[in-house]
């Protein structure tokens, strides 16, 4: 029994040891305005392809994943951002909402920008990031696509995990121009997998010890 107790006491320690300092991730998440709300996008701005009279908006932030992904602070809608641009042939326009976030989630250092609201005129085939690097230049990529700064902001770094004990740079892998970080995929907590291997473990350890019992009686 008192193995079972140490195998026991083990998985508890190795289950907890990913997650015990990690906090979540700097990065700039990529939102569409519905109605009135906001929603997680589904596609990064790379790959998404607004329709005139959209509104983008990105907010920059530590969130664990897109659950808890902090949206920008302001909704407005599209005729209060492009009321005063006219539809053109050929192109179109979409509202853009940039949230650098609070100076609590900025690097240390930093101090974020403004918040901007911009209307983009781009061409009838633009993506969402076409329509950002038409108002909020210089933006920053990094060798994955993964959009790490806008307008300069944060002048480096990029989807790096943040923990209580401060920032932890990692290798982030994306497929887009604006992909979430994978907590799996940057050190974060162990996966499923994993976790049920190591119960497989403890369950076949209990097993063996019960046939032993039952050998000696």
């Amino acid at each position: 029994m008192r193995r079972v107790v140490v195998v026991l006491a083990l998985l508890l320690a190795f289950s907890g040891a990913g997650t015990a300092h990690a906090a979540g991730y700097r990065y700039w998440s990529f939102w569409e305005n519905e109605g009135a709300t906001w929603a997680y996008a589904t596609q990064g701005p790379a790959l998404a392809r607004p329709a005139d009279g959209t509104v983008n908006g990105f907010r920059f932030a530590v969130s664990a994943d897109s659950q808890d992904a902090a949206k920008p602070r302001e909704t407005p809608d599209f005729e209060a951002v492009c009321g005063a641009t006219p539809a053109k042939s050929g192109s179109k326009r979409i509202a853009v909402v940039v949230d650098p976030g609070t100076e609590a989630d900025a690097p240390a250092g930093e101090k974020p920008p403004p918040p901007l609201a911009a209307c983009a005129r781009v061409a009838a085939e633009a993506t969402s990031a076409d329509a950002l690097a038409a108002v909020a230049k210089p933006l920053r990529y990094n060798g994955d696509a993964l959009l790490c700064g806008i307008s300069g902001y944060p002048e480096s770094g990029c989807g790096e995990q943040i923990s209580a004990d401060g920032p932890t740079p990692t290798a982030t892998r994306a497929t887009g121009a604006l992909q979430e970080p994978k907590a799996d995929d940057a050190g974060g907590p162990p996966t499923l997998g994993i976790l049920a291997g190591a119960a497989a473990v403890l369950t076949l350890t209990t097993a063996a010890l019960w046939q032993a019992r039952r050998r000696r009686a």
